[in-house]
């Protein structure tokens, strides 16, 4: 199926949408694409849409998680939200849920990080 990303940028917020299978044959162009963004806007925080992530294995996560610490270093949060149970039990095996916010929707997420929607 493939992974499709959307990003945009609400204030100082990088918002990235993702649909499809994040494994490790969709894993580096999306760490690519995302540390690009992340990059060459005034971005510090980032939200994370995986509503529409229908697999993910340990490849994705490192991706999660390496922007995750780069997020960290721009001072700013990520919050990942509107997760289905699968991805859910994923972050809670992998212990993302310890480091990273879990928010109900895109716009929780955005009141979370004190940027109204």
């Amino acid at each position: 199926m493939g992974l499709q990303s959307l990003f945009s940028v609400k204030e100082d917020v990088l918002i990235v949408r993702l649909t499809g299978e994040l494994d490790h044959h969709t894993a580096e162009t999306l760490r690519k694409e995302w540390k690009d963004m992340l990059y060459s806007r005034p971005v510090k925080h980032v939200i994370l849409n995986l509503g529409g992530i229908s697999f993910m294995d340990s490849s994705g996560l490192g991706v999660i998680l390496g922007r995750y610490k780069e997020v960290l270093q721009l001072g700013g949060e990520m919050v990942v939200c509107s997760v289905t149970p699968a991805i859910n039990r994923l972050f809670e095996m992998a212990g993302l849920f310890k480091i990273i916010r879990l928010a109900e929707n895109e716009e929780n997420a955005l009141e979370t990080l004190g940027v109204a929607s």
